[in-house]
């Protein structure tokens, strides 16, 4: 068959695009004109129609995501299931806000270059072997962590481009044999470590700040620096331990790196004195996480009341009086503006499911099924089933939105301690985007660079997983228990 017969035969890409279209469009009329289940509104019963289609649409993406939105916002109002006024809310979310805000910021990192000083600094301080230069790009990672809120930046925009450098440079290349030399168990180590960095930050991955705030809707305020001070010891026992046991059961062929700390030690040299940007980012980091640390409490008699989103404001207004970045800079940045529109949709509508008396009708209908356990059988049951559900799910904000909110309300109704339900869910809400090729937003990209197999990837993904569960529900319970958050 010639070239161009194959082309004709070859459905247009439009069309292909229908069949995910016409998806949602049945599931959604079903929905529409089934009755409501008895105890639900009607109302409720089509807004709750309405978010699973949305986010069906957000995971299978018949249209891109801030489309979707879109006309999510347009049935909720022409259906009057909301008002104009109501949809049109989330938009003024302050969550929302800060994660653009961060999503801005983090463009500093790369205008001024600071994040490849940080990457090649801890390459050439912990890169001459080959476990220890995953530790090295482990730290870049962590560093990067609370100022940058995007895992697809930091793994596969900062930490993958050095990491492919040196597999390179020891002849380590994808879809070959050589693969395994080096280049796949660094791949698979950095995709697990950002997934624990993820989790020790409240303004490290996007859905992170839809986690706050869905847990203060629920009347249990959590702090940046409560967040933190929680994920720091379970956290950095997970990266100590993860690298290790991926070296262990996935080794690379190749042991010693001395290459990686020569190349890390030139590009370094190449970079030169760090530039009059590069210390105006490093001194806008720290007073952004000394104002999201201490920007909520008293200090010499005076009460300060800094909310992360405005403190993330005053991270980004330094940067542009100071001209580390340009207003124009920030416009052409559209998946922060495309985060922003589909964000505010998922808040909006999560927020007026529990409004709506949906929340309350899933926990009391749901309750019944655990009514003869006590909550220290029932909740760990509730959090294996939060955390193995990711694996029907390509979107870690989708997730959340859809079932943070009711097997948050269902635990705290079965007994479970507040902050230690609270704890376990919005780190497991990180933690399962280990899991899969497709669990998170940098999976695809490292996993289709073609380094490591599929099996290997989700055999890691899984044992991970497993150890990573056992260190946050053990050892992170009693350290919360320390702190005294239960």
């Amino acid at each position: 068959m010639t070239h161009a017969n194959e082309h004709a035969n070859k459905p247009p890409e439009h069309s292909l695009q229908l069949i995910p279209l016409f998806i949602c469009i049945g599931i959604g009329l079903a929905g529409w004109f089934c009755p409501a289940p008895e105890g639900m509104t009607l109302p409720g019963w089509h807004l709750l129609t309405i978010f699973v289609v949305t986010v069906l649409a957000l995971i299978i993406k018949p249209l891109p995501m801030g489309a979707v939105a879109m006309i999510a916002v347009v049935i909720c109002v022409l259906t009057n299931t909301l008002t104009m006024k109501q949809a049109f809310g989330g938009f003024s979310s302050d969550v929302v806000w800060l994660v653009v805000f961060a999503l801005f910021i983090a463009k500093g990192f790369n205008v001024t270059g600071l994040d490849k000083r940080i990457a090649y600094f801890f390459t050439a301080l912990l890169g001459k072997k080959t476990l220890g230069l995953s530790y090295g790009l482990m730290v870049t990672d962590l560093i990067l962590a609370p100022a940058l809120p995007s895992v697809t930046g930091r793994s596969a925009g900062i930490v993958y481009p050095i990491l492919q450098g040196i597999a390179t440079s020891y002849k380590s290349f994808p879809h070959s044999d050589s693969a395994k030399k080096i280049g796949a168990f660094l791949t698979v180590t950095a995709f697990q470590v950002t997934v624990i960095t993820s989790t020790m930050f409240m303004t490290a991955m996007a859905a992170n700040p839809i986690l706050q705030k869905l847990t203060k809707d629920a009347n249990l305020p959590l702090s940046w620096a409560d967040w933190a001070l929680a994920s720091m010891v379970p956290g950095i026992v997970s990266l100590i331990i993860i690298p290790w046991f991926i070296y262990l059961i996935y080794p690379p062929e190749i042991k010693e790196t001395p290459n990686a700390q020569s190349i890390a030690l030139t590009a370094l040299k190449n970079l030169g004195k760090m530039s009059k940007a590069e210390w105006i980012m490093s001194l806008t980091v720290i007073t952004l996480l000394v104002l999201w640390i201490f920007g909520k409490q008293e200090i010499l008699g005076i009460q300060f009341n800094i909310d992360v989103a405005i403190a993330a404001l005053v991270g980004l207004c330094i940067l542009l009086v100071t001209g580390v970045l340009e207003w124009k800079s920030l416009l052409r940045i559209h998946d922060a503006w495309e985060t922003f529109v589909w964000f505010c949709v998922l808040i909006m509508l999560a927020g007026f499911l529990k409004d709506y008396g949906v929340l309350d009708w899933f926990t009391n209908n749901i309750q019944g099924h655990f009514a003869h356990l006590h909550w220290t059988y029932a909740f760990p049951l509730l959090a294996l089933i939060y955390f193995y559900s990711h694996y029907f799910f390509a979107s870690s904000t989708a997730h959340v939105t859809s079932m943070y909110p009711a097997f948050l309300g269902l635990s705290l109704a079965l007994g479970t301690p507040p902050m230690l339900a609270v704890f376990i869910l919005i780190f497991f809400s990180n933690l399962f985007g280990g899991l899969t090729h497709y669990s998170l937003a940098p999976a695809p990209l490292l996993y289709g660079v073609g380094y490591v197999d599929l099996k290997s990837w989700w055999k890691i993904g899984f044992l991970a997983s497993v150890i990573n569960i056992l260190i946050w529900s053990t050892l992170g319970v009693v350290w919360w228990k320390f702190l005294g958050f239960w």
